[in-house]
């Protein structure tokens, strides 16, 4: 069984269509790649998996559990990690606390048990330095990297990553996708909605082109940038667009 399995979703944003009939499975392993113009239901689709948008039709599980029932939320919200554009670092905590807050609460882990762990993953993401540092004390691309490392301490089955970079200059992009890389060689499952296509090249294993709320093809990377482009005049220019 697939871990997240998308069934006949129908979204709407009063009279638009986001996600319109969607259907598309995802297993447990690898990096899949959602890309496509602005406004095409890729974001919306993260967040539908994540129960942070309520679909109108259709239904989502996660592992089994359906994102349609409120009581499953917590569990999905647990088996389905989420970062997002705009990071948000909670500004009276330290980065240390930041990251302890949510095992410690939710987990019910002890307070040394999670700064073990938070000090494991601030030393992953190449921050073990920050961990006493505070919100106005880190670039941006530096608050990405403690997000990142701050929805790896749920340990989730899967990470959902919603255009992460997009806020950054290319040294902090780059900072950040070398994070990613190394989480995709460790075998991390990955969801990453972005407009980086040399990072899809890097370590994706699938990839998805969205348009107008319904999947156009849903190919491996290297059929994607290979005869899927040359024979999809739609995304050829779509490619081309972006300086891909």
């Amino acid at each position: 069984m697939a871990m997240i399995e998308v069934k006949n979703v129908t979204k709407q944003f009063g009279d638009l269509t986001v996600l319109d009939n969607f259907s598309v499975d995802f297993d447990h392993s690898g990096v899949t790649v959602l890309i496509g113009p602005s406004g095409t239901g890729k974001s919306t689709l993260l967040r539908c998996i994540n129960g942070l948008e309520k679909i109108d039709e259709g239904d989502i599980l996660v592992d089994g559990l359906s994102v349609n029932n409120k009581k499953n939320l917590k569990q999905i919200r647990k088996t389905c990690g989420m970062v997002f554009q705009q990071t948000v670092i909670f500004p009276h905590m330290n980065v240390l606390d930041n990251l302890t807050m949510s095992p410690i609460k939710l987990l019910r882990m002890s307070k040394a048990e999670a700064e073990d762990k938070a000090r494991y993953y601030l030393d992953k993401v190449g921050l073990a330095s920050k961990e006493k540092s505070r919100h106005n004390e880190l670039s941006g691309g530096e608050q990405q990297r403690i997000a990142i490392a701050r929805a790896l301490m749920m340990s989730p089955e899967a990470l959902l990553l919603d255009e992460i970079t997009s806020a950054l200059d290319p040294e902090m992009t780059r900072e950040v996708l070398n994070i990613l890389v190394n989480l995709a060689k460790e075998g991390v499952c990955m969801l990453c909605v972005t407009h980086e296509m040399s990072f899809a090249k890097e370590v994706a294993s699938r990839i998805l082109f969205m348009e107008g709320g319904k999947l156009v093809c849903d190919v491996s990377k290297d059929d994607f940038f290979g005869s899927v482009r040359e024979e999809n005049e739609r995304i050829n220019k779509f490619l081309s667009f972006i300086g891909e």
